[in-house]
């Protein structure tokens, strides 16, 4: 992997990266909370290939980036949707060492995927409002343990208390990876940090969702970083300051 684009101070363009000087490229600001969300998507802006999943347009170089992004996130979250959609498991049944999976959901319905969790409490989160279905708020809550279903919010999950909740159990090193309604509503609420997006080389036609799913916006970034590897381009966008979310 190669470096196109980095912050003053990092390897000259053209640097092949090894592990430690990827993730130098990746760090973020050790003194406050931090909120990024990854994507891949095709040329043509894809974020599913024709089975309707995001792996199958990921490449090995996604995958290398992806993985790093997880080792430095405290919590990764995840829409109830892609989590039902891309099967996600509850991460720490996979790997104890990985980050707590916190499912954002405004039925409160917790996917099974993760409903059949075997690894200790604490591993995985819900995050949903307080006008969720109530049955299904006890069943979460009998799964998870009361403490890990987190109510922000009364007619949809609010954001920014989400957000804060999350912070104050420790977990300020946030990873979202979607999906694109979830992250549409992110940007609208202003608690997105950054935006790390991979392009993989190919074009998969049809009709598929882009990374975000919402309605008007105007969200500046600037690039941070640009990396690349056998044709697949990766890049870090710092979001402007400015939104309405606290972002602190």
């Amino acid at each position: 992997m190669r470096i196109l684009l980095g912050p003053s101070g990092s390897p000259a363009p053209g640097t092949d990266l090894d592990e430690q000087a990827l993730e130098q490229l990746y760090a973020v600001p050790a003194d406050r909370t931090w909120l990024r969300v990854n994507f891949v998507s095709s040329l043509d802006g894809a974020v599913t290939g024709a089975d309707g999943r995001s792996g199958s347009i990921n490449t090995p170089a996604d995958h290398r980036v992806f993985a790093l992004l997880r080792r430095l996130a405290d919590v990764v979250v995840v829409g109830a949707g892609t989590v039902r959609a891309e099967g996600y498991p509850a991460l720490r049944d996979e790997d104890p060492g990985a980050p707590v999976l916190a499912v954002v959901s405004n039925r409160g319905v917790l996917p099974e995927t993760v409903a059949a969790m075997t690894s200790p409490r604490g591993s995985a989160i819900l995050v949903t409002r307080s006008g969720a279905d109530a049955k299904a708020l006890d069943d979460a809550r009998r799964v998870l343990g009361e403490e890990n279903v987190v109510l922000a919010g009364d007619d949809e999950v609010d954001l920014v208390q989400a957000r804060k909740a999350l912070a104050d159990r420790g977990l300020r090193q946030m990873l979202s990876e979607g999906g694109p309604g979830l992250f549409g509503s992110m940007l609208a609420a202003g608690v997105v940090d950054e935006v790390d997006l991979t392009w993989a080389p190919t074009i998969v036609g049809g009709d598929h969702d882009r990374i975000v799913k919402a309605g008007d916006l105007d969200v500046s970034l600037r690039p941070m970083t640009l990396v690349e590897e056998d044709g697949t381009l990766i890049g870090r966008w710092e979001v402007v300051p400015g939104a309405p979310g606290d972002r602190a």
